[in-house]
């Protein structure tokens, strides 16, 4: 496995203002993102069994992974593709707030949830429920069924054999700065940079998979 590298984000720090400010995204993903990397680069260069291996075929099988490192990996793993998989889920307001999910992706919603209100409502709900640190996403399942899912600390859905198709950080060091302990005001402000169409994108390659 070639050394993991930080991914350029598509849009700049500003771009999620006035709902995630630039420097919460200038640290957040140069610093927390970055050291998540480093840890996982250092940890693996001691798994030499392992290093044909994406990160997220290391995920998909954790139990492979060497004990003496296994934690190290799931954590620091988990930070790399977690992260990785939010800053692709989001977009300037002004260009995603006014796109209204549709398609096969709106009927799945509607059909599990009721509507998309309901769903937003619930995916909301969950992530307020993450206790301490941690994500709430929306996944396709091993059934390929949709389903809301918390995760403490950096655990991936990739763990559990589910295909991630949205999801929110709530680790304090996503929105501290601005939202200090206001988590139901800052996955509200959340919901204005959600890349739809992005969503959409995730949902169809995970159900025809």
């Amino acid at each position: 496995m070639a050394k993991v590298k930080l991914p350029k984000l598509d849009y700049s720090y500003s771009a999620l203002e006035p709902y995630i400010d630039r420097k919460t995204m200038l640290i957040h993903h140069t610093k927390h993102h970055q050291a998540y990397i480093d840890n996982f680069n250092n940890a693996m260069s001691n798994a030499s069994k392992l290093s044909k291996l994406s990160v997220e075929e290391v995920l998909g099988n954790v139990d492979a992974v060497p004990k003496q490192i296994r934690q190290t990996v799931i954590n620091n793993a988990g930070g790399h593709a977690n992260h990785a998989f939010f800053w692709k889920i989001m977009g300037p307001a002004k260009l995603v707030k006014d796109y209204k999910p549709s398609g096969t992706f709106a009927s799945a919603v509607d059909s599990t949830f009721g509507s998309m209100k309901s769903f937003t409502d619930a995916f909301s709900e969950k992530a307020m429920g993450v206790f301490g640190s941690g994500w709430s996403f929306l996944v396709v399942n091993k059934k390929g069924k949709l389903e809301l899912t918390r995760h403490s600390f950096q655990n991936s859905p990739l763990m559990y054999s589910n295909t991630p198709i949205l999801g929110i950080d709530v680790w304090e060091h996503a929105y501290y700065l601005k939202y200090q302990n206001r988590r139901t005001d800052y996955i509200k402000a959340w919901w204005n940079v959600v890349n739809w169409l992005q969503v959409e994108k995730n949902f169809k390659r995970a159900v025809v998979r």
